[in-house]
């Protein structure tokens, strides 16, 4: 791990309407780091990772990349920054391939408009390669017909595939069985080994004591707590998940 910030949020807020969503959130992940991010449901997890992503940009604070002050208005300013989320529906086209899903949207062409299928395997099999994912046996397969692990594999290589400096994965473990989700918790310490910056979301304590290098706590909206993970308990963050300290309740006027 290394010192460098590579995203830094200051202050973030965001509302929908009457709810307050997020709070004066400050939140940051260095390059060669995984950085878990936790709390319960309605904690404001999902709505941090969106703001990162654009979807729902922040109503207040700062945003710095790599250093530098940045405004993300979209989901294409996340992209060109080198951030990639990896959702939990994963966001794959069953009825395709390896190659085209990594693809999507993004396909090489030859002249006449012609795709470039060789070229794009190519880059498909050293992509997979480089992360050491040998659960594949064919990248000319569709995905239909993989297994949960398989296709979590697939949607984070498509994810580093583009130069991406911050990887997100939400919940990226769920509903998969015991050697699966062991598959995916070594490609996310791969990533991290690869310099690359990790946001990993998951309610499962015992994934996140497996690979984190630091944890967030959010809580009704605020970050009431950070731990080294090799500096803490599964019992500490559970209770600063459940019972972590609030100066103050989101949406309520104070006296």
């Amino acid at each position: 791990m290394t010192g460098t910030a590579t995203l830094e949020l200051k202050g973030v807020s965001k509302r929908f309407g009457a709810v307050q969503a997020l709070s004066n959130v400050d939140f940051v992940v260095r390059a060669g780091e995984v950085m878990a991010l936790v709390g319960d449901n309605g904690a404001g997890k999902s709505t941090l990772i969106k703001g990162i992503a654009g979807i729902y940009p922040f109503d207040g604070g700062e945003v710095s990349f790599e250093g530098k002050r940045v405004t993300i208005h979209g989901p294409r300013d996340a992209a060109n920054l080198g951030i990639e989320i990896v959702y939990q529906d994963l966001a794959l086209a069953d009825n395709l391939d390896v190659v085209a899903n990594m693809f999507l949207g993004r396909e090489r062409t030859l002249s006449f408009g012609r795709i470039d299928e060789v070229s794009m395997e190519q880059a498909c099999l050293e992509t997979l390669n480089s992360l050491s994912v040998t659960t594949i046996r064919s990248v000319r397969l569709p995905v239909a017909s993989m297994s949960g692990g398989q296709r979590q594999a697939i949607a984070v290589a498509k994810a580093v595939m583009w130069n991406s400096k911050l990887v997100i994965l939400d919940e990226p473990t769920a509903a998969l069985g015991v050697a699966q989700t062991r598959q995916v918790l070594d490609l996310v310490r791969r990533l991290a080994g690869r310099g690359l910056a990790v946001v990993l979301i998951s309610h499962n304590l015992h994934d996140i004591f497996e690979v984190a290098d630091r944890i967030t706590v959010l809580r009704l909206g605020r970050k009431v707590a950070e731990f080294k993970r090799s500096e803490t308990t599964q019992q500490e963050v559970v209770h600063a998940i459940t019972a972590g300290s609030l100066e103050s309740v989101p949406g309520m006027v104070e006296a």
